[in-house]
Formats: structure tokens, C-alpha cells, sequence
């Protein structure tokens, strides 16, 4: 029998908060973390509301040279990374470094950085552009600073599968602790795609909300009038265990990583499948890697993006994947307060999980007004719902058709 996989730590920073205590009475409490843009002139541009990460200094967390070598997808992993350790308790030493793993994912890298060497090779020629370029804009940079930061010699790497990113470097960092490779792993994701090319070519997609005077009612996932997801940036990040190696240092244990399941749409580059069959699938092998029946679900942390076709998609895709019981099961999208973080989503609605499951509270979805017909399931509207559960399972669907879904139990 396969040994279990358990989460002993965590870390976030998100638009909600700089910590998982700030973040979850936030996102519980149903605050909207939408705001006007202020990281950039967005003058040019017809998107001027973002989800950002709000009061965050880097030097808290590095010093400030080492802050100027690092893109912010890169400062908001290392902090996340730092609360995860902390709140694990777990000690790397030269004795177990190989056997710590640091999987830390990101769909797109150091958008930033990127954008800004392009400007200046353009407007000042290539001996201007820095030496630290790369390291800043490569999707592997989070995870390669946490194994030097921390002296972590396992398996080290990032997973970049779109919007499910976080969810599937979650999932691989499950695998290999089941497979005996690890004893413990920092698995997650960071993001920081809130940069003028990033908000252009998301809302050149059509997928973003242009509800610039009046946010106070956007996002609007699985609503009638939804316009659009509205961007995010964070980071989010689990400290996963084999659970005979938590038990052997007296770690707290907060839930068990049951299970995963990873498929493809193999239908279109940015539109989920129409009839929710990729997304239905993956369910289904988290539920059965987990070795749980559809009946033991009790809350779906849904991918619930606020776009037209996401939306639709994920309902049928519960639908197939649960049938009638679909309709029995709370479903929230807590992309209504935090935004859509990209390829971190995944991780952090991972951590809304471990909570759910822990303290017996749904997070709502808000700005939930208007009913529609063909997403008519249970979307926990507006206010959080106190109820005991056992499993919860968070989907995270990302452009190229990549499903990747975790189940999360509670601990016994």
C-alpha cells in the first residue's frame, strides 16, 4: 500500500493578503481584491483594473540587492516560500537536502523583465540589457532560488502547463513522494503577469472584463452578465510530506493530498472543450488516485474564470464527471476576490482547500447576481457557508486544453 502525502505547510501572497492567515479571513469573508492598476502606466491600454498584490516589499523577505536581481514573480515566491518553511517546520540540512524537493511552477516567467529588456536593447542597444536577464525571466527561476536559498539538492524544476501550472507542480511533487524519490517537497506556483503586454494580450483574447468605472461587480464567474476574468499575481506554495516523515519529526499535519488527475482537451489553444469532457476526466482520476467515491465530495473549488466559455465548460464537465450528484455539491469560484493568478491559481486554491477541509468553511463566490440556465449548479453566492467535509477537489483548466485537478481530505 502506497504511503499517504500530507501537507504540513504553507505560504501565499495574493491580492487577499501576505500571509494564509490574512488571505483566508479575507476570501471567507468575501473581500474583492480588484483595484485600479497601479504597478504601470496603463494610459494605452482599454483594461485599467487588476487584482495586484498589495503592500509588498521585497526587502522584508531578501535584501534589497538580492530583491533587484529578482523578477516580482521571483520576490513573491521567495516569500511565499519563506511563511511554507516557517509554518512546516521543517529543517534542511546537509543530511536530508537530497531527499527535499523544490517544484515551483509558472506559465509565463518573468513577464517584466522580459518586456523591459526588450525596451531597452530596442532604445539603448544590447550592451544595456542585464546579466541578469535570463535568471529573471526563465519559468524555473522560482524554484531554482528556493533550492539555493534553502540548500535543497532534490529534484528541482517548474511545470509549465498554462493556467493549471500550479496544479500540476503540485501534482508531479505528489507523484514523486508516492514513488519514494522524496521525503518532502516546496510545491506551488508563482505569477506576476500584471505588466502592459501581459493585460494586452490577455484582453487581445477576449478574456478580459473592461468594467473600469464601476468594479465593484467584476468578476462575475458563472453569472448571466460575466464579462471576463480579471487579472491577477501571487504566489502559493504547500510543504508536502510522506506522512511517516511528518509523523517522525512531530510535524502538524493539515490535510492529506490525495489525489491527482492530469488530462488534455486536445481541442483548441485557448477554448476549453464545449462539452467539458478533458476537465471531466481528470476529476475522475482524482477521485479514483484518491481512492474516493464522487459521493464523499463536498465542495469544488471551481476554475470559475468569469469568461463565457470557461464557465459553461466546467459546469458540464461536473456534470459528466459527478452526474446528478453535481447538483448536491457546493461549487465556488474564488477568482471573484483574488482574480485570475495564472498559472499560481491552481496552488493557491489548493491552499483554500487545506482550509475548507480543516475548518468546515466554503468560501463564496461573490458578485453572483443573475442566474444562468446553462451553469445551474451550486455556487455557494455571495456568502461563505459553515459545513463540515471530508474531500474537496480544485480544478484548474488552463489555454492549450491542460487539465489538472487535486483532491484534498481532511486528516485522520
Amino acid at each position: 500500500m502506497q504511503e499517504r502525502i500530507v501537507v504540513t505547510g504553507m505560504g501565499t501572497v495574493n491580492p487577499l493578503g501576505l500571509n494564509v492567515s490574512e488571505s483566508w479571513n479575507n476570501v471567507t469573508n468575501g473581500v474583492s481584491g480588484v483595484g485600479p492598476i497601479t504597478l504601470f502606466d496603463d494610459s494605452a491600454l482599454q483594461v485599467h483594473i487588476a487584482c495586484e498584490v498589495k503592500n509588498f516589499s521585497p526587502e522584508q523577505y531578501m535584501e534589497a540587492r538580492e530583491a533587484r536581481r529578482r523578477d516580482r514573480f521571483e520576490q513573491l515566491s521567495t516569500a511565499a516560500v519563506k511563511e511554507a518553511l516557517e509554518s512546516s517546520g521543517l529543517e534542511i540540512t546537509e543530511a536530508n537536502a537530497s531527499r527535499v524537493g523544490a517544484i515551483i511552477s509558472s506559465a509565463i516567467g518573468g513577464l517584466k523583465s522580459l518586456q523591459d529588456a526588450v525596451i531597452t536593447n530596442h532604445t539603448e542597444g544590447p550592451r544595456r540589457v542585464s546579466p541578469f536577464l535570463i535568471p529573471m525571466l526563465m519559468s524555473n527561476g522560482a524554484a531554482g532560488l528556493a533550492a539555493i536559498d534553502h540548500g535543497i539538492t532534490g529534484p528541482c524544476f517548474s511545470v509549465a502547463s498554462a493556467c493549471a501550472s500550479g496544479a500540476d507542480g503540485i501534482g508531479m511533487a505528489w507523484m514523486m513522494l508516492k514513488a519514494g524519490v522524496l521525503d518532502a517537497c516546496l510545491a506551488g506556483a508563482s505569477e506576476s503577469t500584471v505588466t502592459p503586454v501581459g493585460v494586452a494580450a490577455f484582453d487581445r483574447v477576449g478574456a478580459m472584463s473592461r468594467r473600469n468605472d464601476d468594479y465593484s461587480m467584476t468578476p462575475q464567474p458563472f453569472d448571466k452578465n460575466r464579462d471576463g476574468l480579471v487579472m491577477g499575481e501571487g504566489a502559493a506554495i504547500l510543504v508536502l510530506e510522506r506522512e511517516s516523515h511528518a509523523k517522525a519529526r512531530g510535524a502538524t499535519i493539515l490535510a492529506e493530498l490525495a489525489g491527482y488527475g492530469s488530462t488534455a482537451d486536445a481541442f483548441h489553444v485557448t477554448a476549453p472543450h464545449e462539452d467539458g469532457i478533458g476537465g471531466a476526466a481528470a476529476i475522475r482520476q482524482a477521485l479514483a488516485s484518491a481512492g474516493a467515491n464522487p459521493e464523499e465530495v463536498g465542495y469544488i473549488s471551481a476554475h470559475g474564470t468569469a469568461t463565457e466559455l470557461n464557465d459553461l465548460s466546467e459546469t458540464k464537465a461536473i456534470k459528466v464527471a459527478l452526474g446528478e450528484l453535481a447538483y448536491k455539491i457546493p461549487v465556488s469560484s474564488t477568482k471573484s476576490m483574488t482574480g485570475h493568478m495564472m498559472g499560481a491559481t491552481g496552488a493557491l486554491e489548493a491552499i483554500f482547500c487545506v482550509q475548507a477541509v480543516r475548518e468546515g468553511i466554503l468560501p463564496p463566490t461573490i458578485h453572483y447576481e443573475t442566474p444562468d440556465p446553462n451553469c445551474d449548479l451550486d455556487y455557494i453566492p455571495n456568502t461563505a457557508r459553515e459545513q463540515k467535509i471530508d474531500l474537496a477537489i480544485s480544478n484548474a483548466f488552463g489555454f492549450g486544453g491542460h487539465n489538472g485537478v487535486l483532491a484534498v481530505r481532511r486528516y485522520r
